[in-house]
């Protein structure tokens, strides 16, 4: 290990999750660790390039999707390791070492997600091509081999830029185009951020999500996800583990090792599976707006007569229907969607049980209580322990992230 203090910079524009988690990652291997290593990072986590020649530090990590970033790299005469995204053509990858998030893999496992749930249309909502953006067009084209391949045609929109004054003009031209799409259909998003356009268009058209458009995006970005009723399904790239593998790396550059010819490709950590891909194939529209109404106001505390006037239907109508779409009641279609969101909250959240049954629509948190004993012979905050990993399970998880 090192016997003197170095100096690091990062050049990161830190106003993404990504970026964000980059570097939460490098945090990691610090304090998992015995570097002793003076880290520069500019106080609005923004990459300056002025003067960067006259930086005297002693290894640098940068976001190298930046061209700009690149550019005023090539003459540094520190090691450099660089991190950004995977390229399927070998000789697109930058001159340094080089830690990437696998482009590829993050849209199989948003493509294998929708097809797991029994969608056979699929669709692909990139963006206009940049230089800055390269990984948009990767992911694009991952999109369309991974879609050839099976056999599927995969309708392609890039829309425009996002920008104040043509915002307006973006989202009509992003509703004609989902106007002309068939439906039911699964939309892969380039991004959280264009995902999150979806969910917003498609709730000004009245577009069914997830029954008629089924939606994840690229990132499980906590601001997309809260800003839309419905909530977003994505994948969460292996930030973390980008950042851990790119400081381990310059450690090892530092400490005199070779460092490898090949780029170190980071496969995506998981679908985050939520509303915007519960689909199921209905093939009954009035008990397709009724699972609409319910997965969006289940936890307001609605009865079943709300869903009626909803629909528009009588209940002896709607509920045979429901009976023989679903299996079972509204009453009880209302009571699964409150006790699934409840389950899922008490596994990811921190909340308090009684927050958790104000949320979920309970009247009351014993009435909550009876329901998880019901169902589970556990109480919610036994629900809650039973979830966590054991001792064991994290010890091998330290283990693997020290490997």
């Amino acid at each position: 290990m090192f016997d003197n203090k170095h100096s690091i910079t990062m050049l990161f524009n830190a106003n993404k999750v990504y970026d964000r988690q980059i570097i939460e990652g490098i945090g990691n291997y610090l304090q998992s660790s015995k570097v002793d290593w003076d880290l520069y990072l500019e106080e609005d986590f923004m990459a300056r390039l002025d003067h960067l020649d006259e930086w005297s530090g002693d290894g640098i990590i940068a976001d190298y999707d930046n061209p700009e970033i690149q550019v005023a790299l090539q003459k540094a005469n520190v090691p450099v390791v660089g991190v950004g995204g995977s390229y399927r053509n070998p000789e697109d990858y930058p001159d340094v070492p080089y830690v990437a998030t696998d482009n590829f893999e993050l849209v199989n496992a948003a493509f294998q997600h929708l097809r797991q749930k029994g969608i056979q249309r699929f669709a692909f909502y990139g963006a206009p091509v940049d230089e800055h953006h390269r990984w948009a067009q990767e992911r694009e084209n991952a999109m369309l081999e991974l879609t050839a391949k099976e056999g599927y045609e995969c309708y392609v929109y890039r829309g425009h830029p996002v920008r104040p004054e043509t915002w307006q003009y973006t989202i009509k031209r992003l509703a004609d185009w989902l106007k002309s799409l068939p439906t039911p259909i699964g939309i892969v998003a380039v991004t959280d951020a264009r995902a999150r356009h979806l969910l917003q268009v498609c709730d000004h058209i009245g577009m069914l999500i997830p029954d008629r458009m089924s939606v994840i995006g690229i990132d499980d970005d906590e601001i997309a996800r809260f800003l839309s009723r419905v909530s977003l399904s994505s994948v969460k790239q292996g930030c973390l583990e980008m950042g851990y593998q790119s400081a381990r790396l310059l450690h090892k550059m530092l400490d005199g090792h070779k460092s490898p010819k090949r780029p170190i490709l980071v496969p995506p950590e998981r679908v985050a599976e939520r509303q915007s891909t519960d689909y199921k194939a209905i093939a009954d529209p009035h008990v397709m707006q009724a699972m609409h109404f319910i997965r969006q106001n289940a936890c307001r505390g609605i009865k079943v007569d709300q869903v009626l006037d909803y629909v528009g239907v009588s209940r002896s109508n709607l509920e045979n229907r429901f009976k023989d779409e679903r299996g079972h009641s509204i009453h009880t279609e209302i009571h699964n969607e409150k006790l699934q969101r409840a389950c899922k909250m008490l596994r990811e959240s921190d909340e308090s049980t009684s927050q958790v049954a104000k949320i979920c629509g309970y009247p009351s948190l014993q009435y909550m209580y009876a329901v998880f004993k019901k169902h589970y012979k556990k109480t919610p905050i036994e629900y809650r322990e039973s979830c966590k990993p054991s001792p064991v399970e994290i010890e091998l998880d330290m283990v693997r992230a020290a490997e």
